[in-house]
């Protein structure tokens, strides 16, 4: 019982703190469950928790999404699922959608809550790795006597953002440990795995939001963003990523505005990460078709002229040699 209360009497010291606050994102936090949310540390109330007609609602309307993320969640599943660890996908509302777990593990995930239909948004349950994560809009470990409940301080969670093809937060990816013993250090190596593939699956569903459009990769300061570009048959940048977004200057979220791509190429912030892209994304294609221009033209989804005026203005020429050598 007194790991308990000390650890209640810590949330509740820290949090009056107003220094501390400015301080700590994490006692902000605590500070913000207490006189936001209206929570105390010491609350044993069971987890909310969605009925199931809900969540298949929820679930539906996410269809597409939880598609394309599954096999993300299975592989991620593959490398921490022996180590005690759980995989949880949310939406932009802390609620689970979907859930990856060993089956000797799964009485106490359920236990804790983390299970399909719970409630993990930080008005419901204070400082927590998905409520967090969601209410800060950042990757995020909450380690065991961090969170802001006391029930909730044998775990520890590593969570990062998903963001939608429109640049809108549509969820939250989870990795939550049953281990008393998990150390910190452990936590930053699952915790890097966590935000890898939540990137992937942001970029997985941006290619599956434009099926028809070609996509460029960007280099950009910020390695953890997914920064893609959607162009059509018309060279037109009609979707971009949350990275893309902020690396160009465009609106944050929403359907942009079509812009021609060599006017946004032609930026001076722009020019030589996604010009690179193109070359190198144009030049796999020809590799692979040993240098067949038609081939490398249907690949990439372009016409057989449009791919020869990139080339010509990429500088990459049509010989196996001139491929060789760029």
């Amino acid at each position: 019982m007194k790991p308990i209360n000390d650890h209640i009497d810590k949330v509740l010291s820290a949090s009056e703190s107003a220094s501390a606050s400015a301080r700590s994102r994490l006692v902000a936090s605590w500070r913000r469950s207490i006189t936001v949310h209206g929570l105390d540390p010491g609350r044993h109330a069971p987890i909310d928790r969605i009925d199931q007609t809900a969540l298949s609602h929820r679930r539906q309307a996410m269809e597409q999404f939880l598609q394309v993320a599954a096999p993300k969640l299975d592989q991620l599943f593959g490398l921490v699922g022996q180590s005690g660890c759980a995989v949880l996908l949310c939406d932009f509302e802390g609620v689970v959608l979907d859930q990856r777990c060993r089956d000797a593990d799964r009485d106490i995930f359920q236990s804790w809550g983390l299970a399909e239909g719970a409630n993990w948004s930080e008005a419901a349950e204070g400082t927590n790795g998905i409520g967090t994560c969601l209410a800060e809009n950042r990757r995020i470990i909450i380690h065991q006597g961090d969170h802001f409940l006391a029930r909730n301080t044998a775990m520890s969670c590593m969570d990062a953002p998903i963001y939608g093809p429109d640049g809108q937060l549509v969820g939250a990816l989870d990795v939550s440990s049953a281990r008393s013993e998990q150390t910190e250090a452990f936590n930053r190596l699952i915790a890097a795995m966590v935000t890898q593939t939540a990137r992937q699956i942001e970029a997985d569903t941006f290619r599956a939001a434009f099926p028809d459009a070609r996509i460029l990769h960007a280099d950009a300061d910020d390695t953890e963003a997914a920064t893609l570009l959607a162009i059509d048959a018309d060279d037109i940048v009609i979707g971009a990523t949350r990275g893309a977004r902020r690396a160009f200057g465009m609106m944050a979220t929403g359907q942009i505005n079509p812009i021609p791509a060599t006017d946004l190429f032609g930026r001076s912030d722009g020019l030589r990460g996604f010009e690179k892209a193109e070359r190198a994304a144009v030049i796999r294609a020809l590799t692979r078709t040993g240098g067949n221009v038609s081939q490398a033209a249907r690949d990439l989804g372009i016409g057989r002229a449009t791919l020869y005026r990139r080339m010509k203005r990429l500088g990459i020429g049509e010989s196996t040699d001139d491929l060789s050598q760029v």
